[in-house]
């Protein structure tokens, strides 16, 4: 047994693996450090309060009690905290009098995550002024998540948000295209747009499931890192909203011949240099970011370590477009030297993309932008 600190939390935990696994005694990723940070950076720039949080798949619990820590006082009505562990609900109150936090307004869980999203309905010990439905549901399982997305949608309230992280991006990038087709019903492409593409993907496949309930779920802030993706929901409800969702749902083209690329409702068209578009998709085509959030969340952002990615976010929020262009792809493919990113961005008048270190979001097109390597 041993501590570790991660921010504002000292955690009792195990001694760390070589490798991290979901048999793990108790469930610690550093990795996901990050995607705690961006958590509670977004949860305490939204205006939101007085919100009831579900952490069905909690882990060490570190998440949780970090929302207990440095969430604004504001936030949280009721925090619902689960793991399939046995002795989970033991040792969460244990890392809660090692943190001297003193909360009433919480209850823990030993059940699986979609009975624990479920029962809380009917719960005897749910709090009065909770009606079953959560205000924020964080979904940060250990490879895919679709096992949980089904119960999450069902119990998000209206303006309610739902973060969701996949970390079996082989899948969503490619590696695995018959994983891709089986499990998020979509065609990958592998090529440098693939977390791009990727990442689409996902959105469309849990857009695709709120629907469903007519619920329209609009991504706020979707990113790549690491060996994840990220994506935090907004559901709406409406009909009419869920149909205007789904108008943006296209394939994406690629031509591997002259790197051309565009959107559309079809996935059997020609690129104009008369070769055959290959495609992902379909996919969600529409914006990943909202902007006035991003921008918020940049200038008033508490961590350091994130201040780069969010920044970069932020540019990248400024140009909404599906795909973007990589300036040392693109001269490989000219024969050229690579040209200074500064420069790039100037000529292209672009932003740029934390998809990759070397590529740009521009509206301009392929013609406009091979003119730097002519």
């Amino acid at each position: 047994m041993g501590l570790i600190k991660e921010h504002s939390i000292t955690l009792k935990t195990l001694s760390l693996p070589s490798k991290i696994n979901r048999q793990m005694e108790t469930f610690y990723n550093p990795l996901m450090i990050s995607n705690r940070n961006i958590a509670i950076l977004l949860l305490n720039t939204l205006p939101l309060k007085n919100m009831n949080l579900a952490d069905p798949l909690a882990g060490s619990g570190i998440r949780s009690l970090r929302f207990l820590k440095e969430l604004a006082p504001v936030k949280i009505n009721h925090l619902f905290i689960n793991d399939l562990k046995e002795n989970f609900p033991k040792v969460f109150q244990e890392n809660m009098a090692l943190n001297k936090i003193k909360s009433s307004n919480l209850s823990a869980f030993n059940e699986d995550a979609n009975l624990f999203l479920l029962n809380r309905v009917n719960d005897s010990k749910k709090p009065a002024n909770f009606c079953g439905y959560f205000d924020y549901i964080d979904l940060d399982p250990f490879g895919s998540p679709n096992h949980f997305l089904s119960a999450a949608i069902a119990r998000i309230a209206r303006g309610g948000i739902i973060a969701v992280t996949a970390t079996d991006t082989a899948a969503l990038t490619g590696t695995y295209p018959k994983v891709t087709r089986r499990k998020y019903w979509s065609e990958p492409l592998r090529n440098y747009l693939m977390h791009e593409t990727g990442l689409r993907i996902l959105i469309q496949k849990v857009q695709l499931l709120g629907v469903q309930f007519d619920k329209a779920l609009r991504p706020l802030l979707a990113y790549s890192k690491d060996h994840y993706y990220r994506v935090y929901f907004q559901s709406e409800i409406g009909k009419e909203k869920c149909d205007a969702l789904l108008k943006e749902h296209h394939y994406f083209l690629f031509c591997a011949k002259c790197l051309n690329f565009k959107t559309s409702y079809f996935n059997n068209e020609r690129c104009r240099c008369h070769h055959d578009f290959t495609f992902a998709g379909p996919l969600w085509t529409g914006p990943l970011l909202d902007q006035k959030l991003i921008s918020h969340m940049a200038t008033n952002n508490p961590f350091p370590e994130e201040q780069k990615l969010m920044d970069i976010l932020h540019q990248e929020s400024m140009i909404n477009v599906m795909g973007f262009y990589d300036s040392h792809v693109l001269a490989q493919h000219f024969g050229k030297e690579p040209v200074p990113l500064a420069t790039v961005l100037k000529a292209w008048k672009g932003v740029r993309t934390h998809f990759s270190p070397t590529g740009v979001k521009t509206t301009k097109t392929l013609e406009e932008v091979a003119r730097l390597y002519s």
